[in-house]
């Protein structure tokens, strides 16, 4: 290896995962056979939803013109008054020309015949969201906001469990926020605590691994782990472990981000039973993935009382960008309870913490606290996600639930969503030989490639312990980068075995996944040469 020595790879693996495959971005835009950069280590989407967009747009454009009522001034506008809005949007449209502007229009009636919500107070939610001429009210997530949202989630993640009207909401920039001001939230509110245990299934994304490393919490990671050998379906042994009431938390990615699994029935019926156990647990589950496998059943929607969901569009309806995700809390849950059994000293730390922002803290539920918590306490009055950003988030999800209810029985974006993520995972696998998993559990978002054994496929079990002993683990990514172009990430960063690599299906033209496998396949029959090479010198 030219780019690196074995001292330099060393240190390289102490990095994170992306951190690492930032490093190989240089080398593989400088490949030495010339060949197209081929970036697969991120699961950032190359495809968008469009109709959502456009009627963005639309409003956007209807909102300008409507301010003017009030000031018109050459580039300055007013304010839009309420009444008769929904009248004044309709008539600016022009649903025989646009099909966003029929979108629009049926999306305003959705809200008033399906969710009973007032036209006028809709409308005006919208267009004074788009246009961002005002703090979020409420803060923590605007009204009608909520109940659209509920609805789409009800629909996609509660799975036939009637959730909706007991879900408080919290959209957040993406789901990583939303895990940030969790854990935040958690150590300052007494129910993490430094020494604590924390159970995380692994293989995971990678920064949801450092988490209970920091400083800032100290946590000890129980290790419930996943395993290829049992096509990364999680054996309800390890779920076990969260039987024992020391374990005060799981994280959880479900459908699994690297290994594309959705946990079974098995697997939520061990939770379930876990919880019984142990009904103090806190559960985190980030749920991005659900749309991508079909049935989608969430843990919040079996244990809803133990467990925080999280849920963003990004890699859904590639909007990655937007920074769209959003905290989920059942009016009844196990993060309250916890805070009503502190000891009277915590108790009255908190009271004070929060004592500025609302007249009885002691009553203040937890989902108000994350909020809280997220500008620092003194700048809760500034807090909430973005006017703008909340309505991309109603806009999209309006747009699933129009087409799921007008007759439809399934959402015809989603479909070819998942058909393009499968066609891409075949090619791949196809391509270098390797096990396909085509059950309805895989989202087929990712894949976690073992280049062990598919070097001892190929080559034999010798080669297989040939390049294992003798080479780091990321030597095989920084040379599939120097020599051909190609980014992958290492599966170690996410908890995964040395020689896993993980390969997005979701961010390249789907003809260039045949050849990232055959050039995966090149870079292998690279060192079997130096295999054979150093055995004839024996």
């Amino acid at each position: 290896m030219d780019s690196f020595s074995n001292q330099e790879e060393k240190k390289l693996e102490k990095l994170g995962a992306f951190e690492i495959s930032r490093k190989m971005l240089a080398l593989a835009q400088k490949n030495k056979q010339s060949n197209i950069f081929l970036n697969a280590g991120r699961g950032n989407p190359n495809w968008i939803q469009t109709i959502s967009r456009l009627a963005f747009a639309r409003l956007v454009q209807f909102g300008v013109y409507d301010s003017k009522q009030t000031i018109d001034n050459g580039i300055m506008a007013g304010y839009m008054p309420t009444e008769g809005i929904r009248e004044r949007l309709f008539a600016f449209l022009d649903p025989d020309k646009n099909e966003e502007d029929q979108f629009l229009i049926d999306a305003v009636n959705y809200c008033h015949d399906t969710l009973k919500l007032d036209r006028d107070d809709v409308v005006a939610e919208w267009v004074n969201g788009v246009i961002g001429n005002d703090y979020p009210v409420p803060d923590r997530c605007l009204k009608n906001t909520q109940v659209i949202i509920n609805h789409y989630l009800q629909g996609l993640s509660y799975e036939g469990v009637d959730l909706e009207n007991e879900t408080q909401l919290f959209p957040t920039e993406g789901a990583t926020a939303a895990i940030v001001y969790a854990f935040h939230s958690l150590s300052e509110n007494h129910l993490l605590n430094k020494g604590d245990k924390i159970a995380i299934n692994t293989p995971i994304f990678t920064p949801y691994l450092r988490i209970p490393e920091l400083n800032d919490y100290d946590l000890v990671e129980v290790d419930l782990h996943s395993y290829e050998k049992n096509n990364w379906e999680i054996n309800p042994k390890e779920i076990e472990k969260l039987a024992d009431p020391s374990v005060k938390a799981f994280i959880v990615v479900n459908p699994t981000n690297p290994t594309s699994k959705e946990f079974d029935e098995t697997a939520l019926t061990a939770i379930k039973q876990a919880t019984t156990k142990n009904p103090d647990l806190m559960i985190i589950s980030d749920e991005v993935y659900g749309a991508f496998v079909p049935h989608f059943k969430s843990i919040y929607s079996v244990v809803p009382y133990n467990t925080m969901l999280v849920y963003s569009y990004s890699k859904l309806y590639g909007c990655t960008g937007w920074r769209l995700g959003v905290i989920g809390l059942n009016d009844e849950n196990v993060f309250d309870h916890n805070i009503s059994k502190l000891d009277a000293a915590d108790k009255a730390e908190l009271n004070k913490r929060y004592g500025s922002n609302v007249l009885d803290p002691a009553k203040m539920k937890f989902i108000d606290r994350l909020v809280a918590d997220s500008r620092s306490i003194g700048l809760y009055h500034t807090a909430g996600l973005s006017t703008p950003q909340q309505i991309m988030e109603s806009l999209f999800s309006l747009r699933h639930m129009l087409t799921t209810t007008n007759g439809g029985t399934s959402d015809p974006y989603i479909e070819i969503a998942r058909k393009l993520v499968d066609k891409r995972y075949q090619d791949l696998h196809k391509a270098m030989g390797a096990p396909e998993d085509n059950t309805d559990t895989n989202t087929h978002y990712y894949s976690l490639i073992d280049v062990y054994r598919l070097a001892e496929k190929t080559y034999g079990k010798e080669f297989r312990d040939y390049l294992a002993d003798d080479f780091q683990q990321v030597d095989f990514l920084l040379r599939l980068a120097e020599k051909n172009g190609v980014v992958l990430v290492d599966g170690v960063g996410f908890g995964a075995k040395p020689g896993e690599l993980r390969v997005s299906q979701a961010n390249l033209p789907t003809n260039d996944y045949a050849v990232i496998g055959k050039q995966v396949l090149d870079v292998l029959k690279d060192y079997y040469k130096e295999f054979e090479d150093k055995n004839s010198k024996k």
